[in-house]
C-alpha cells in the first residue's frame, strides 16, 4: 500500500470515502492494546475494590465521551484534522495551540503503550524462552516496537485502517481468552498490598480513578478525532451518524479494554505494578495468545498516536514533510519510553501525566466546541490553510494570526487546572479550596470557556460566507510559493 501523501492539507471530496463504520473500526481496532488495558488498573492500585472501580471508570469514561464526540464533528466539516481546524477559533497561527496540547498528548499515551506493551512482552518472553530480564532486553523489544509503530504510522492512515479492522476482531477474540484465563484468581476485594485508600478517604481516591482512568481516555481523543473524520464525507454521511459512531466507537473501544485491565488486576493481585503480576499470573496455554496481545495490540494503538504526532509536528513546521515529521516524533517518543521505564513508576507516570495533559486540553476543547456552535459548523476551509502555505490573511486571520481572546481564555483555563491538579509530587494552590478533591478538569473548562464567552461576545469569523468547498479566503496573500500537498 503506498504511502500516504497527505499532510495538514484540506482532504478533497474524492478522497473521503471513509464511513461511520471505518470511525467505529478505528477506534475499538487500535484501543484494544496493553496501552489502554493498563489504566483499568489505576483504580485498584488506588486501593478501591471491584465495583467501586468499575463505577468510576464507566462514570469517567461517559462523561467524558459526552463531552469529547462532538469535536469529531468539526473535521468532518472542515476535512483536515482538529488543531488546524481550531484557526477558526484561535487564528491560523494561534491554532497551534491545539498543535502542542496534541503532540503531547499522543507523546505521552505512544510512550506509555510501547513502554507497557515491552514491559509485558519481556516477562512472556523470559517464561517461554528463557529471555534475561535485563537492562539489553527491554531495549531490544522497546526498539521492536518502535521500528514496527513508525512503518504503520509513515504508510499513514489507509494502513492504520486496515491494521485497526484486523484488531478489532483478534484483540477482542484475545481478551476474551484472557477472561477465561485469569478468572480463577478473580477477587472483588480491595487489593491489601494497595496499601488503603491513595488520598486517605473513600470518594478523593473515587474521583482520582473516575479521571485518572476513565475521563482521562476519551480527552486523549480531543485532537486525534479529527485524524479519521476528515476523510469522511459530510455530503454522504450526515453528522448524527458521525456522532453516534463516534460515541459507540469511543465506549467499546475504551470501556472493553479498561475493564479487563481492571478484571485482570484484580486476578493477578496487580497492586503495585501491573505487567509484572499480569504475566505472572497468566497459565501456561495463555502465554502465546498474550504475547501477540502485547505485541500487535501496542504497535495498532501506538501507530495511529505516532500518525497524529507526525500530522502535529507537519503543522506546526510546515516546511517539514508529514513522513519527515513522524521519523522526528518516533525518535522523542522512544526516548520517553526509557526515561518511563528506569526513571519512574507506572502509577506515578500515568497519574501525573494524565491529570496534567486533562487540565491543559480540556479548555482548549470547550473553546473549539463553542466555536463549532457559533459557527454552525460552517468553516471556510481554505482560509484555515493559511499558514499552511506561508499565507497571510483571511477570515481567520485576526491579529497577525492569533486570535488573542481565545488564546488568553485557553492560557487562563489552564492556568487554572495545573493549580488545582493533585499529582503524587505535586499538589496546587487551589487544592485548598476544593477540599483537597482534583477536579482541576473541571475548573480549567469552566474558566477557559467562561473567560471566552465573556471576551468574544456573539463573535467569531465563521466563514459562513464560502463554506468548505475551497473557496479562496478573504484577502489572502502568499509569502513563498504554494505549500504543496504532503
Amino acid at each position: 500500500m503506498p504511502i500516504e501523501q497527505r499532510g495538514v492539507d484540506t482532504i478533497p471530496e474524492e478522497e473521503r470515502t471513509s464511513g461511520p463504520r471505518d470511525l467505529v473500526s478505528i477506534l475499538l481496532g487500535s484501543n484494544l492494546c496493553l496501552g489502554v488495558i493498563v489504566f483499568g488498573w489505576l483504580p485498584p492500585s488506588f486501593g478501591l475494590d471491584w465495583w467501586s472501580s468499575v463505577g468510576a471508570v464507566l462514570a469517567g469514561t461517559v462523561v467524558g465521551v459526552v463531552f469529547t464526540a462532538p469535536l469529531a464533528l468539526v473535521s468532518l466539516r472542515t476535512g483536515t484534522n482538529l488543531s488546524t481546524s481550531s484557526g477558526a477559533q484561535f487564528g491560523v497561527r494561534g491554532r497551534l495551540v491545539g498543535s502542542v496540547v496534541g503532540l503531547l498528548l499522543a507523546l505521552g499515551y505512544t510512550a506509555l503503550t510501547v513502554w507497557i506493551g515491552g514491559d509485558v512482552m519481556v516477562g512472556v518472553l523470559g517464561r517461554l524462552a528463557g529471555l534475561p530480564q535485563g537492562d539489553t532486553a527491554y531495549a531490544l523489544v522497546y526498539g521492536l516496537l518502535a521500528a514496527a509503530t513508525v512503518a504503520g504510522a509513515v504508510h499513514g492512515y489507509r494502513v492504520l485502517l486496515a491494521m485497526s479492522r484486523a484488531l478489532a476482531f483478534g484483540m477482542t477474540a484475545l481478551l476474551a481468552l484472557g477472561v477465561i484465563a485469569y478468572a480463577p484468581g478473580f477477587t472483588t476485594a480491595a487489593l491489601p498490598e494497595a496499601g488503603g485508600y491513595l488520598l486517605g478517604g473513600f470518594w478523593p481516591t473515587w474521583l482520582l480513578a473516575a479521571v485518572a482512568a476513565g475521563l482521562s481516555g476519551p480527552v486523549a481523543f480531543i485532537t486525534l478525532l479529527g485524524d479519521y473524520t476528515r476523510y469522511i464525507s459530510p455530503a454522504r454521511h450526515s453528522s448524527r451518524r458521525v456522532l453516534h459512531a463516534t460515541w459507540l466507537g469511543l465506549m467499546l473501544g475504551l470501556l472493553v479494554p479498561q475493564l479487563f485491565g481492571t478484571f485482570t488486576a484484580y486476578a493477578a493481585r496487580a497492586a503495585l505494578d501491573y505487567a509484572g503480576p499480569l504475566v505472572d499470573a497468566a497459565p501456561g496455554w495463555y502465554l502465546v495468545p498474550l504475547l501477540l496481545a502485547a505485541s500487535a495490540g501496542s504497535v495498532g494503538n501506538a501507530g495511529l498516536m505516532l500518525y497524529s504526532m507526525g500530522l502535529d509536528l507537519d503543522a506546526i513546521l510546515p516546511r517539514a514533510s508529514r513522513a519527515r515529521a513522524t521519523y522526528t516524533v518516533a525518535v522523542v517518543a522512544t526516548a520517553a519510553v526509557f526515561a518511563g521505564h528506569y526513571h519512574s513508576t507506572a502509577q506515578d507516570a500515568m497519574t501525573s501525566f494524565v491529570l496534567l495533559l486533562t487540565a491543559i486540553g480540556t479548555p482548549w476543547a470547550v473553546i473549539t466546541l463553542i466555536g463549532f456552535a457559533r459557527c454552525g459548523g460552517v468553516y471556510d476551509a481554505d482560509a484555515l490553510q493559511v499558514f499552511n502555505r506561508r499565507a497571510r490573511g483571511g477570515v481567520y486571520w485576526y491579529r497577525a494570526g492569533w486570535h488573542v481572546p481565545a488564546t488568553l481564555s485557553w492560557a487562563a483555563g489552564a492556568t487554572v487546572g495545573v493549580l488545582a491538579v493533585s499529582l503524587p509530587t505535586y499538589q496546587g494552590p487551589l487544592l485548598a479550596l476544593t477540599g483537597g478533591v482534583d477536579v482541576s478538569f473541571l475548573l480549567s473548562g469552566l474558566v477557559g470557556g467562561a473567560a471566552y464567552l465573556l471576551s468574544t461576545p456573539g463573535s467569531g469569523s465563521t466563514g459562513r460566507d464560502s463554506g468548505v468547498d475551497g473557496t479562496p479566503a478573504h484577502g489572502a496573500d502568499t509569502e513563498d510559493a504554494p505549500h504543496a500537498t504532503r
